[in-house]
């Protein structure tokens, strides 16, 4: 079994939960403060991303992240290029760990417009592509944002993200397509039923080969996407917490059955950079197991 047929089985049949690591240049500073590093910390960029890595490397290191409970791992371009212990992080994470690599891919947002945000152009995408699978990566992942129910915005967005989603399985990788419907939309279940019937139509309209993993808010109406995850073409289906906090996404997600998670903030909380390492494991491992838990549920 080559590598990728036996990741692929992993993402597949495994039991356990995709870590998303992927925070980027926006979202950095944040995730940087729950961890305890404030800006006056670090100063500029570089001291800044390096502050992430060594936060990064720390959960990829740590005694429970393997592939017991941790399918895969989502990770940013600038983790990609890095090393942990001077070995590429997609090579460690497979090689060392037993985890399945994944890469983010997306630019970010454009604004609002018919109720939802498309992704913004990716003009290097075939090149970082060509990167990605050069590195051992698996899969991609791009996320656009829905926050009205409007079916001409939402069909905007499943358009979007398939046709990038033709481009990532073409060049041999695995797109997980993520159109977020925002948890706080007024709108929100009637966005969802949308947004099923497009992913339905755009899902048919694939060929045997192409492959993809769908990441979706956790439906107000559990079991909505349970047709979804049974689709030929569908790997996996992976919730987002999307702003829940770690206990009701975990209890929304025990409600999916054929869903399993893929959560950031959910997977680092309470953790510090203060903290022993005996302390991280045990505090990372408690997050680790309750994720796991909602997700084989």
């Amino acid at each position: 079994m080559t590598t990728t047929d036996a990741q692929r089985t992993q993402m597949e049949t495994g039991q356990g939960f995709v870590a998303a690591l992927d925070q980027s240049g926006g979202s950095t500073p944040k995730a940087l403060s729950l961890y305890g590093v404030e800006p006056s910390d670090y100063s500029g960029d570089a001291e800044m991303f390096q502050a992430m890595h060594d936060m990064r490397a720390r959960i990829i290191l740590a005694d429970d992240f393997t592939s017991d409970k941790v399918l895969g791992a989502i990770l940013f371009e600038r983790t990609m290029d890095n090393t942990i212990n001077g070995k590429p992080v997609a090579q460690l994470l497979w090689e060392d760990r037993g985890v399945v690599p994944f890469l983010k891919i997306d630019k970010g947002l454009e604004d609002e417009a018919n109720g939802v945000q498309l992704l913004k152009p990716m003009p290097e995408l075939d090149d970082l592509l060509k990167r990605a699978k050069a590195a051992g990566i698996f899969g991609t992942k791009e996320r656009s944002v829905i926050q009205s129910a409007n079916a001409e915005g939402i069909a905007s967005v499943v358009a979007q993200q398939f046709a990038v989603a033709k481009t990532v399985c073409a060049a041999g990788l695995v797109p997980i397509i993520e159109p977020e419907v925002n948890i706080h939309s007024e709108s929100k279940a009637e966005a969802e039923d949308i947004l099923k019937s497009e992913l339905e139509k755009h899902l048919a309209a694939l060929s045997a080969e192409e492959l993809v993993m769908l990441k979706v808010t956790l439906p107000e109406v559990a079991g909505l996407y349970d047709s979804l995850a049974d689709h030929p073409n569908v790997l996996r289906v992976v919730a987002l917490s999307g702003g829940y906090s770690t206990e009701d996404a975990c209890a929304r997600l025990t409600q999916n059955p054929k869903m399993i998670a893929s959560f950031s903030r959910a997977l680092t909380e309470g953790l510090n950079v203060k903290m022993s390492d005996a302390e991280f494991n045990t505090a990372l491992g408690q997050n680790i197991s309750k994720i796991y838990d909602a997700s084989v549920a």
